[in-house]
């Protein structure tokens, strides 16, 4: 077995006088002399001690080895084509079976290609001088870095529409705003890449695509839902704005105490219409996706019970009036819940009996018990 060790020069500064290629291991240790003794810095002398070397240890292996030096006459396209003659040549006249290439720069690495197009290439050995490794490691990792194109998306354009919006929003406004917004901007793009933002936009056509040809229902309350939410959201911005200067925990209670049945209408048309497609498709249902439109209930009546306590309690609401009630012979004169933790306890209590019920309408669609259910539902949680 015949292999071809080369060394590539693609500028042909090595062979500067001699016509290459220099050919046999003799000629070889008479260049690196010539070349050392011209520069000694030159990292290129070690290129050819290494070809040396790798020529040594195959042929110590048992391989017969032909040793060479590859080299252009300049930088343009005519060296590269000169240097696939001279591995032509070679081949006709050693007829190797494989080769090994090494080199010493990037440079000289693209042409590994041309000697792999006519000779199968068994390994590629870089040279990197040890006084200079941390430099051409690093060198080598921006030249990989550059040439993925998904990398110089995420990393090299956000990072240049910093630089660019950072002198704008200092012109246009301050230095504290312009600070600021930047680093906004960035955390919220490391927080976009970080949590998979991009990765689930990018198969939400998809999959809106495939809800529209099944016909699953849960497309049409999914829309559903998110205008439920869109007008919770709407109602509870509207009750903040008529309260004025309040303490945050005040506002964000009266936000919630607004909205929450708007957005527990959107949990329930997003949880029906997931459990009708669940029916439709496997002609059954597990209980958890009977349980969930109760859940769903039961959360919204707790946390309007809480909003509204702790309204009463910051005197935003006055006590809960219950009004007279009068049907043919029965009449109630209406009365006030005092305190103010009786409407919190009727709202717990309206929230344990919604999740109760789901329990059993689970158990009753599913031919379980309810300590069945629970049972499952503790295996679930742990």
């Amino acid at each position: 077995m015949t292999t071809l060790v080369v060394c590539i020069d693609r500028a042909g500064d090595l062979v500067a006088g001699t016509d290459p290629p220099v050919v046999g291991r003799e000629a070889v240790e008479s260049l690196v002399v010539d070349v050392g003794v011209e520069d000694p810095e030159d990292s290129q002398v070690n290129c050819l001690l290494e070809a040396l070397r790798v020529s040594r240890d195959l042929a110590d292996g048992g391989d017969e080895t032909v040793v060479a030096v590859l080299a252009g006459t300049d930088d343009t396209i005519s060296a590269d084509r000169a240097i696939a003659r001279q591995v032509e040549d070679l081949i006709d006249d050693h007829d190797p079976d494989s080769a090994v290439v090494v080199v010493d720069s990037a440079e000289d690495e693209r042409l590994v290609p041309i000697v792999e197009s006519r000779l199968t290439v068994d390994a590629v050995d870089r040279v990197v001088v040890r006084q200079a490794r941390d430099i051409e490691s690093t060198y080598y990792l921006l030249k990989q870095f550059l040439a993925d194109e998904e990398l110089r998306k995420t990393v090299l354009v956000p990072i240049g529409v910093a630089l660019i919006a950072y002198p704008v929003l200092w012109w246009l406004a301050s230095p504290g705003v312009a600070t600021g917004a930047i680093v906004a901007v960035v955390g919220l793009f490391f927080l976009y890449k970080g949590l998979g933002v991009d990765a689930y936009l990018a198969s939400l056509p998809g999959q809106v695509q495939e809800a529209l040809y099944s016909g699953q229902v849960a497309l049409v309350t999914y829309v559903v839902a998110a205008g439920l939410s869109l007008v919770g959201i709407f109602a509870g911005a509207i009750s903040v704005s008529e309260l004025g200067s309040q303490s945050l925990f005040i506002l964000a209670s009266r936000f919630a105490f607004d909205a929450i049945p708007w957005l527990t209408g959107a949990a329930l048309a997003a949880s029906t219409g997931r459990l009708l497609d669940e029916l439709i498709r496997h002609e059954g249902v597990r209980s958890a996706y009977l349980n969930l439109p109760f859940g769903a209930v039961a959360v919204g009546l707790v946390v309007r019970g809480f909003s509204a306590y702790f309204l009463e309690l910051a005197d935003v609401f006055r006590p809960y009036r219950i009004r007279p009630i009068d049907v043919g012979p029965v009449a109630f004169e209406g009365a006030t819940l005092e305190p103010p933790g009786t409407r919190l306890a009727l709202f717990i209590l309206a929230g344990v009996f919604v999740s109760l019920a789901g329990v059993r309408f689970a158990a009753y669609f599913s031919g379980t018990t309810v300590e069945q259910e629970f049972a499952h539902g503790r295996e679930g949680g742990d």
